[in-house]
């Protein structure tokens, strides 16, 4: 919905098809669940992932999800504000724009009460957890052009790459399993339980 948001002044057919596609979607999965659960380690979770240059402009898209362990509090999926050069470099500029919300979130639910342990940010690119490790002295000349604003990270994130990047979900095209898959993470329910819910988007009415 995010990527269709930004067609809606030139749209084309192949955009109305994706439209349909979503819409037939919605109306046949209306039905599950988001189960949201904590599991009990004391840590908030954080997925940010980019997609590189996503859109006609040749501008990425960012995704982000938090989680406490089963499901989704919070989902981000927007086209990022710049253009950049390269997979890693959207990689940085996305996980700058929530940042200040990974921040808060912490304190917000330190706020309520709640015992925080850590406050973890996954990234699945090498090259951008190292910039976010190194800042400016890990950059080439590839990428020594990129302000210094998006470097406000490195000693703010954990720096442990993911194999699993549930934020793939918010930012690219995913089909068959490996959407199902994320989809589940999202939703905070499992792929045995789906007899339960099971519906055919396809046969959907609408």
């Amino acid at each position: 919905m995010a990527f269709l948001c930004t067609r809606v002044k030139a749209p084309n057919k192949h955009d109305w098809k994706k439209l349909c596609h979503v819409v037939r979607y919605l109306g046949g999965t209306a039905h599950l669940p988001l189960i949201i659960g904590w599991d009990q380690s004391g840590n908030v979770y954080w997925y940010v992932d980019a997609a590189f240059a996503a859109h006609n402009d040749m501008r990425g898209h960012s995704g982000a999800i938090m989680t406490m362990g089963q499901g989704t509090i919070v989902g981000i999926s927007n086209k990022q504000k710049i253009n950049t050069k390269s997979t890693t470099e959207a990689e940085l500029v996305g996980v700058d724009e929530p940042l200040s919300l990974i921040l808060w979130s912490r304190m917000f639910a330190e706020a309520q009460g709640m015992r925080i342990k850590d406050n973890i940010l996954y990234q699945d690119n090498m090259s951008a957890i190292r910039m976010e490790r190194y800042g400016k002295r890990s950059c080439t000349k590839r990428t020594r052009h990129i302000n210094i604003r998006y470097f406000f990270i490195c000693d703010k994130v954990n720096n442990s790459p993911t194999t699993e990047m549930i934020a793939d979900y918010f930012s690219k095209p995913l089909g068959g399993s490996q959407f199902r898959k994320m989809r589940n993470l999202v939703l905070g329910i499992d792929e045995k339980d789906m007899s339960d819910y099971r519906f055919s988007y396809r046969n959907h009415p609408n």
